[in-house]
């Protein structure tokens, strides 16, 4: 086993603000040696650990990378048992999961990042969780605790950016739209991202899967944005409908058409552009997009543990059930059918022949 001893002692004196001139007068030592010992060129002598180690108020074991071993391996159980719980909706589960692992390890920033993530998902309106209301007053102040303790101390960036994310989500929620501004407007622009810029970087091995990754990314985010367009009642209808069109046209351009309808997105996709077809009066490509989101839902539903799909462009992919994370806990047919088919758009077909026997396809 790697010894991390000297790493360890870097990082406990950086923490501590001490030279290697001031650590090493503490131990009777040369600066040489303290620098050798952070370079992983050799070890302090074995006499010398229970002084180092009582110097910085740690166990033997931890400054000898024994506990982080295990906490590594231990903080990994949490996470499963985190996934597994949210791809089934069951978020105080998450919320019990993540306060059981913060307690155990206290300064372990991936298992309060997931803490933040539970305790605001747990106010989720969308979802079936009675006391979401209750539960986005009742956590406020502890989101905001965990996500500015993340924002300022973590060392990993990349969870410093997702804290920092939903955090100015979580403020803008409740009204405090300018913090949320703020805290967006630090984020460096897409320009400036590492996938726009590390390409010169990159070996030739290294070139292919970096840029299939790149537009598969990339494909989610135009989509997501042409969604948002659709979405956010800042055109006439028409143009959400072509809008909506577009993200069809857009899948069988990059998937070339091979990804199994059988996701979250499919369902919400085809019920989004029935609402349109119900507003314009094409009442028949209404019912036409309400079958597919209900053959869609129901495929959701069943969905494997794992499935592979292959294009051109994105190469193979594999998406597992576990992956898909979500504040709801009712199979999609009857989120389908007890919220999202209740849109008022519907109305003009809802006591309808056909409208009532997609309802009871999903009963």
């Amino acid at each position: 086993m790697k010894l991390n001893i000297g790493e360890a002692i870097k990082k406990l004196r950086k923490e501590r603000e001490i030279t290697q001139e001031e650590f090493a007068e503490v131990l009777g030592v040369s600066c040489q040696s303290v620098s050798r010992w952070e370079n992983g060129l050799c070890y302090p002598d074995i006499e010398l650990i229970p002084t180092i180690a009582a110097f910085f108020g740690i166990s033997t074991d931890k400054l000898m990378g024994v506990d982080e071993i295990t906490e590594k391996e231990n903080v990994e159980k949490y996470l499963d048992r985190f996934q597994r719980a949210i791809s089934r909706g069951r978020i105080n589960d998450c919320i019990a999961i993540a306060r059981e692992g913060v307690k155990e390890y206290p300064n372990s920033y991936v298992l309060l990042d997931k803490l933040m993530y539970a305790l605001f998902v747990s106010g989720d309106d969308g979802s079936n969780i009675p006391e979401w209301k209750e539960n986005m007053e009742k956590y406020d102040s502890e989101i905001i605790a965990l996500g500015e303790r993340i924002m300022k101390n973590c060392p990993d960036q990349n969870l410093r950016l997702e804290a920092a994310s939903r955090l100015a989500f979580h403020h803008i929620l409740h009204g405090r739209k300018e913090l949320g501004k703020k805290i967006y407007e630090t984020f460096p622009p897409m320009e400036l991202s590492k996938e726009r810029q590390i390409w010169w970087a990159l070996e030739k091995h290294e070139k292919l899967p970096f840029l299939r990754d790149a537009i598969k990314q990339s494909y989610e985010f135009l989509k997501s944005f042409i969604w948002s367009l659709a979405d956010a009642d800042v055109v006439d209808v028409e143009t959400e409908f072509i809008a909506i069109n577009k993200i069809f046209e857009l899948e069988k351009l990059i998937l070339d058409g091979n990804r199994p309808k059988n996701s979250w997105g499919d369902v919400w996709l085809d019920f989004d552009i029935a609402k349109r077809y119900a507003l314009m009066g094409d009442y028949g490509n209404t019912f036409k997009h309400l079958r597919l989101a209900v053959d869609e839902a129901k495929a959701f539903d069943v969905f494997p543990d794992e499935q592979k799909y292959s294009a051109v462009l994105v190469g193979e992919i594999t998406e597992r059930k576990l992956d898909f994370e979500t504040s709801d806990a009712r199979p999609l047919c009857e989120i389908l059918r007890d919220d999202w088919l209740v849109h008022d758009e519907l109305d003009p077909v809802r006591e309808t022949d056909e409208f009532k026997e997609i309802i009871k396809s999903l009963s």
